[in-house]
């Protein structure tokens, strides 16, 4: 534990500068997206569009309610499934910040890019922004991300769900009632077990998306914003006016 906390130290300024923002494409409007299977069981609520592509079938919908379009196997689909694969490799094909143990919990980890073998999350994980909206964090997982029951990822200092992305070598388990934060683009399938939430998309590039009364929020992670800072110098004048004084001597 120690390790990790001086980790988050020598590795603060070194993440922030060298990450940068995973681009989603048209994936951006999507909250779930799968490549062969959409399919829910209770109450889920996703706020944002859901799609699959190459295949074709969303169903558990009602009961669950999508605040969003739908998208099966239909153009905007297919290329939302490219840029998937887009953001997935740029994601796999950066330069690690660090090299991580499997277990995250109990972890405070600056932005930066963290590579691991497989990803297992139990108790709480905190990502701290340090201040920089911009910070990011990118976890390369060579295998599975899984997360116990009631685990959670917590964000302070500024942080936010849209710079955090999650790349999974193969399938990814949200474990009941774990509250998940980033965005997770698996190579092959997505499983949020029963009560779970993610502020964040779910894309599985091969496999299925599997919802169970879960709630997906995907439309409070705006685009990144570049923001412009302008500073204007103003130059004072000073004039300092001395009167004349005329002294007139009478002489009688």
């Amino acid at each position: 534990m120690l390790f990790l906390h001086i980790l988050g130290s020598a590795f603060a300024f070194a993440g922030i500068i060298s990450a940068q923002v995973v681009d989603l494409g048209t994936a951006h409007s999507f909250a779930v997206l799968a490549g062969s299977t959409v399919t829910n069981t209770g109450h889920s609520v996703v706020n944002g569009d859901v799609g699959v592509s190459p295949g074709s079938a969303i169903t558990g919908f009602p009961p669950g309610l999508i605040n969003g379009m739908t998208h099966a196997a239909d153009a905007v689909a297919a290329q939302a499934q490219r840029d998937v694969t887009a953001a997935y490799v740029d994601a796999a094909g950066r330069t690690e910040t660090a090299s991580l143990a499997s277990e995250l919990g109990g972890s405070i980890l600056p932005g930066g890019v963290y590579r691991m073998t497989t990803a297992q999350l139990t108790g709480t994980l905190t990502l701290d922004g340090a201040h920089n909206p911009n910070s990011v964090w990118i976890f390369q997982i060579d295998s599975t991300l899984i997360t116990a029951s009631a685990a959670s990822v917590i964000l302070i200092n500024f942080a936010s769900p849209c710079n955090i992305f999650w790349q999974v070598g193969s399938s990814a388990t949200i474990g009941t009632t774990t509250i998940f934060v980033g965005n997770v683009l698996a190579l092959e399938s997505i499983t949020m077990n029963t009560g779970a939430s993610s502020n964040g998309g779910l894309y599985a590039r091969n496999g299925a998306v599997t919802l169970d009364d879960n709630n997906v929020d995907r439309h409070r992670c705006a685009p990144m914003r570049t923001t412009t800072t302008t500073t204007t110098t103003t130059t004072t004048t000073t004039t300092t006016t001395t009167p004349s004084t005329t002294t007139t001597t009478t002489t009688t």
